[in-house]
């Protein structure tokens, strides 16, 4: 602590050290939260508590570490990390440890390179390694969203025992205002949770009710990214680039899949075979944007007809949906679960992840297709592989999400530039 009146720790075998406050490393701590995401947040919780929560202490890190590697490279000075540290406990004089040398060693020891934001640093060069190296084990690499990120609310920090409460209300509560309220309330740790790779797994099992209340992702995603960004796919789709997908398809190559396509899409009148209007469109989409072959060790390239598969699957009306789950024999990433008389005639939707399926609110393959989008969020799950380019040029170029931070392929910006000029 930096205050020469207060007495030492009880307890402690040394003198209470002078105070070394670095006036130059505490501005720019200030400077970095206050004009990153969810830094005021940060800042919030520790004006009312005088401490960090585990969670927000990584949200904090991250948001460090990423300024820090932006500025500096994957590999800043070893001056630099001390400076970040320092300038924490100058900032924030109650994370300070009382009884390091310097009080900033948990966060940086130059000594040992080891603390908070030497771990992150490592994760962040390891990825940076990985991706030059070729590696394909998370899509995209950077950016997406498998990528932590900061909540858009800033609402007050719940304590542990709210959240707990919260918990078991959930599990027993019918009400669907009390549910929404319930995971409103839990969002932060939820977050934490789906971000954590030991916990991600038991998602549905500490919060069941995504699997039987409908609107659950959809208020999580406008937690996490906030009104404007939630709402830009419903807004764009249909008024700008749906008419520009179809535009585009017609230069492809023809095969009896996209002319079917095309001719559904195109369509004034309701299908009688295939996919309806909307639903075509976005599988157009698919066509422009197909899947590419994934490398040596992998398996050759799939089409474009293939690759639907891993976005949406019908399922005759009055069949069980456990029955497809139960029917599952391999992982895959989430898809469309389509119910209905027929493929242009769907009665409701599911998005399938983890061999469950979550009921979608939305009754039209437009909405679905966009809480089928925001579920990766929410889940933190990758893309599929198939529908890498497919998903990333809707995330950056339709959502705006992570422009400038998701590695896209050249043919992603060509088409974009074509339907965007």
């Amino acid at each position: 602590m930096c205050d020469d009146e207060e007495a030492s720790p009880v307890g402690a075998s040394q003198p209470k050290k002078p105070c070394r406050m670095n006036y130059e490393a505490k501005a720019l701590i200030g400077k970095i939260l206050t004009s990153r995401p969810g830094g005021e947040h940060i800042m919030q919780e520790y004006g009312k508590t005088k401490s960090l929560t585990d969670a927000t202490r990584r949200q904090m890190i991250n948001i460090l570490a990423a300024e820090m590697t932006e500025t500096h490279g994957t590999s800043p000075p070893k001056n630099v990390r001390v400076m970040y540290a320092q300038g924490i406990v100058a900032l924030f004089p109650y994370l300070e440890d009382p009884f390091s040398q310097h009080g900033y060693e948990h966060y940086y020891d130059p000594e040992s390179g080891s603390g908070y934001l030497a771990w992150r640093l490592k994760t962040i060069q390891r990825k940076s390694s990985e991706e030059r190296g070729g590696s394909v084990s998370r899509s995209p690499k950077v950016g997406g969203p498998s990528h932590g990120r900061q909540p858009f609310i800033s609402d007050k920090v719940q304590s542990d025992d709210d959240v707990e409460a919260a918990i078991a209300v959930l599990r027993h509560s019918a009400d669907e205002d009390t549910i929404r309220e319930k995971m409103k309330t839990t969002f932060i740790y939820r977050q934490a949770m789906v971000n954590d790779e030991s916990k991600a797994a038991d998602v549905f099992l500490v919060f069941p009710r995504f699997l039987d209340t409908p609107g659950l992702i959809e208020q999580d995603f406008r937690l996490l990214f906030g009104e404007a960004t939630a709402n830009k796919f419903l807004e764009r789709w249909p008024t700008t680039f749906r008419a520009r997908v179809i535009k585009e398809s017609h230069g492809l190559v023809p095969t009896t899949e996209l002319l079917d396509l095309m001719r559904n899409a195109e369509s004034t009148a309701e299908v009688e075979n295939g996919w309806d209007s909307d639903m075509s469109a976005i599988l157009l989409l698919l066509h422009l944007l197909p899947p590419s072959a994934q490398g040596r060790k992998r398996p050759g390239k799939i089409s474009a007809s293939q690759a639907v598969d891993h976005l949406i699957r019908f399922q005759k009306a009055g069949t069980s949906v456990q029955q497809h789950l139960d029917n599952i024999t391999q992982s895959s990433q989430p898809y469309l679960l389509a119910q209905g008389s027929t493929r242009s005639s769907i009665h409701s939707y599911f998005i399938v992840i983890d061999k469950h399926a979550l009921p979608c609110k939305a009754t039209g393959s437009v909405g679905a297709f966009d809480e089928l989008i925001k579920a990766h969020y929410v889940f933190g799950t990758s893309y599929s592989s198939s529908l890498s380019s497919f998903f990333t040029f809707v995330q950056t170029t339709i959502y705006n999400i992570d422009i400038g931070e998701t590695k896209e392929t050249p043919r992603i910006a060509e088409l974009r530039a074509r339907m965007l000029h």
